[in-house]
């Protein structure tokens, strides 16, 4: 979730929660305030008849409306005395004009006159119908809810917006960054400490990815390089022994021509990590336009002639012309690997059948078992079986270079079929 979603989330319920509480309070205040107002106004007029009544004077008339007046009649000492003298309610009195009821205030108090008789007062006077003003301020409320809550998110979402643009530009700069290659200046003008600093740091730590880079790049490069002359050395020294075959026995020889082969393994497997390498560290940045069409027809030609021992065809079916903008020595590596890891691990006197489309190539081949681990077989060194003379890096090698170029491959197992696809973008 975004930084300011998860802003605008949090400010939904903590506002929520404020309106509601402060919504409450008001309705109880305003009601509070109202009831006091009435009972001053109804107390007022009770003790004006308590002292008419006291006195001995006529008392005031009463209203006709069911809902106003007041109502004045003689009670026992037991019933004033089990009751309050002052009691407040709101009511629903009835009024027969209307035949409808309606809401009043109500006081009721109990006095007692000079001859030591109780009587109660009941004094009335209309009040608000409180569901009504509670339905009111509820709409009112929810109104003003929704104001300023989309207020507050648009202007919270404007704010947060003109802040974050310090954060959204490294966002976007890191998200360019390619360690190894030309990168433009983080250039955000800001003045946040916080966002300086996080500035700062992100510059720093792209300065020690590429420092580590390059050294690992001169490594790796200087390592191949120092490797091949020993290898060498030691290919020819053998090469002179097997030279002079009367000073050795047969044992001997073919002890030698094991240490050749497997002298042979490594140098092939030092030139494939070494080619790995550039590969990831982007060191072919020539391109030009390839035609993978006749790319595939000499390769698949000349590893024919170099496999003819398994009694493998090779069959090629060109629907269009499939040209790309790429390195050439990297197409020759993909197109390479793909058809030699089809007849390297095809079935013995099986067929490897290329199609090639306006942005796809397809190599299929004859299994000799069963499907291959999709998930791990463009893994360095994986092999669903060892074949001699493999080193287990031709499916990483097309992997890396489809991974440079943006291109899409995958493995499928179809009709006894192994089938590597190569989709190019359009």
């Amino acid at each position: 979730m975004k930084l300011v979603y998860r802003i605008l989330l949090h400010l939904l319920w903590v506002l929520t929660l404020l309106l509601a509480g402060w919504a409450a309070l008001f309705y109880f205040t305003l009601i509070d305030e109202v009831n006091d107002e009435v009972d001053d106004a109804l107390e007022a007029r009770a003790e004006v008849i308590v002292k008419r009544v006291l006195a001995g004077r006529e008392l005031p008339e009463t209203s006709a409306d069911g809902n106003t007046g007041y109502y004045l009649h003689e009670v026992s000492a037991e019933y004033a005395e089990g009751w309050a003298h002052e009691r407040y309610t709101d009511e629903e009195i009835y009024i027969p004009e209307r035949d409808d009821e309606e809401p009043a205030r109500v006081l009721r108090q109990t006095f007692r006159d000079a001859s030591g008789r109780w009587y109660e007062l009941t004094v009335m006077t209309p009040s608000i119908e409180k569901e009504d003003l509670l339905e009111a301020i509820f709409y009112g409320i929810l109104y003003l809810y929704l104001f300023l809550l989309l207020s507050v998110l648009l202007v919270t979402v404007v704010v947060v917006n003109r802040m974050m643009r310090p954060l959204y530009a490294l966002l976007r700069w890191l998200d360019d960054y390619r360690i190894g290659r030309p990168n433009a200046p983080l250039v955000v003008e800001t003045s946040v400490t916080e966002f300086r600093r996080l500035n700062d740091a992100a510059v720093r730590s792209a300065q020690r990815a590429e420092s580590s880079f390059e050294r690992q790049k001169q490594f790796i490069g200087n390592a191949s390089h120092e490797m091949q002359t020993p290898l060498a050395v030691c290919r020819n020294r053998l090469e002179m022994l097997v030279d002079d075959p009367q000073q050795l026995s047969e044992e001997q020889l073919g002890e030698i021509a094991k240490v050749q082969h497997t002298l042979d393994y490594l140098v092939r497997l030092n030139r494939t990590l070494l080619l790995l390498s550039k590969i990831d560290n982007g060191q072919f940045p020539e391109v030009e336009e390839v035609d993978l069409g006749g790319l595939t027809r000499r390769t698949g030609e000349d590893l024919e002639e170099i496999y003819a021992y398994r009694g493998m065809r090779f069959v090629m079916e060109e629907q269009a012309p499939l040209r790309v903008r790429m390195n050439p020595s990297l197409a020759g590596s993909l197109v390479g690997n793909l058809i030699k890891n089809a007849f390297v691990h095809g079935a013995e006197g099986g067929e490897v059948r290329v199609r090639i489309s306006a942005r796809r190539f397809e190599v299929e081949n004859s299994a000799d078992a069963g499907p291959l681990d999709a998930a791990h077989i463009f893994d360095r060194f994986y092999q669903g079986t060892k074949k001699k003379g493999s080193t287990g890096l031709g499916l990483a090698i097309v992997d890396a270079v489809c991974r440079l170029y943006g291109l899409r491959i995958r493995y499928d197992f179809r009709q006894g079929l192994h089938c590597f696809t190569v989709d190019f973008p359009a």
